[in-house]
């Protein structure tokens, strides 16, 4: 398996095609359809936050009523806290692509980003369509990557490629967000595609087992969105992939390396963020329990703004482990590491420990924070950001 930041490997049967449709700002692109060939299927993973948008409700069932021949993506305006008025304009919007595509309506799936609680101007999309239609490419990744933005600073793409049995496999990937990040089930919106020739069974096993390694441990704010989605699809046009075995495994590996790579530039473009960090958790009961305690420190304001100062507070990261609800903690066994250096352990600092050292590992662009609790087997890993007060300011201006 090969990835490199670099290249984009087209997946074979899978087009990209994306216009600026004027949805909210002129001139930005904003409207992004990606079509499958007839052959292919697709899996998705959708928020759990009780507000869900009514394009996430029409995703679920489009795609349990037929195969998906056309993604529908528009930024700018969520369609969510919209009421019925939500759901009957995201449906004309699928209606509008089904009818310059050819094809019947539920195989057309939406999703949308941005702005709560405001309509959809049904309009702006549905004009932008055709032109989305004749740009569609299997070179289409990069343009995408950014017509799917909204407060993101970066494009959010990955793409590796596996050797099996039956030949070589790609798997291409784009995300986006960078606020309002915790997902519950997906992520903000993510797209991945493979020419993989696998089962329905397998396809969604495999997004499933991928989302809860990647997307479900990344965490900027701890808001889960209203528009959470990730969406697995795969052409048929390469390898066949069996349900089980090593090839399975081997096609696996890439869509999590796709997922984590895409996670972590979520996390790395956080709302005013200048730093990713990856929160480690070992030695604990189980995965349920790792997971607990690191985002309970990846969470934490007061360790995101230390993290922001590059302040080795580590007292903030231990009372944050001591609230994460493990009664039975034994405080003594644990340790706690910046970068490579035990800063803390027994119940206070570390002999030897080096502020200096810890606060220049803190000043990079990437940070770890382990934490030992000597108690178990298990271990986790979150990746989340600092938190500035750029942070404040986006949030508090986002709609003006």
């Amino acid at each position: 398996m090969s990835g490199e930041e670099a290249v984009i490997h087209p997946v074979p049967g899978f087009r990209l095609g994306t216009v600026s449709a004027g949805i909210r700002k002129p001139g930005r692109p904003d409207l992004v359809v990606m079509a499958l060939p007839p052959e292919g299927r697709a899996a998705g993973v959708f928020t759990r936050n009780r507000f869900r948008a009514a394009p996430v409700r029409i995703a679920e069932r489009h795609l349990a009523a037929t195969a998906p021949r056309y993604l529908l993506v528009n930024t700018g305006f969520a369609n969510a806290g919209t009421g019925e008025r939500g759901e009957a304009d995201a449906l004309a919007c699928c209606q509008a692509l089904a009818d310059q595509a050819g094809c019947v309506l539920e195989a057309v799936v939406p999703f949308s980003t941005g702005v709560i609680g405001e309509p959809l101007p049904v309009e702006r999309v549905t004009a932008g369509i055709p032109g989305a239609l004749d740009a569609l490419d299997e070179n289409g990744w990069q343009a995408a990557a950014a017509g799917i933005q909204t407060t993101d600073t970066r494009d959010k793409i990955a793409s590796y490629q596996v050797d099996l049995a039956g030949g070589t496999c790609t798997v291409t990937g784009i995300a986006k967000g960078a606020g309002m990040i915790r997902p519950d089930m997906a992520t903000m919106l993510a797209f991945v595609a493979t020419d993989a020739d696998l089962s329905d069974a397998a396809l969604d096993a495999s997004l499933r087992r991928a989302t809860e390694r990647s997307f479900n441990r990344v965490t900027v704010d701890g808001d889960t969105s209203t528009n959470d989605a990730c969406l697995l699809a795969a052409t048929g046009r390469g390898p066949r992939v069996p349900d089980h075995g090593g090839d399975f495994e081997r096609f696996q590996a890439a869509v999590e390396a796709v997922c984590i790579d895409l996670a972590r530039a979520i996390a790395a473009d956080g709302e005013g963020a200048t730093r990713l960090v990856d929160v480690v958790v070992e030695g604990a009961r189980d995965t349920a329990e790792a997971e607990r305690v690191a985002f309970t420190v990846a969470e934490s304001p007061l360790v995101k703004t230390a993290l922001a100062a590059a302040d080795p507070n580590w007292g903030r990261i231990l009372a944050a482990v001591g609230r994460a609800g493990l009664d039975d903690l034994d405080v003594d066994a644990v340790a706690l590491t910046i970068g490579d250096q035990v800063v803390a352990e027994h119940g206070g600092a570390a002999a030897g420990y080096d502020e200096a050292a810890a606060a220049a590992h803190l000043s990079g662009s990437e940070v770890r924070l382990g934490i030992e609790l000597g108690r178990g087997p298990a271990a986790a890993t979150v990746w989340t950001c600092d938190f500035t007060a750029e942070y404040v300011r986006i949030n508090a201006e986002y709609r003006t």
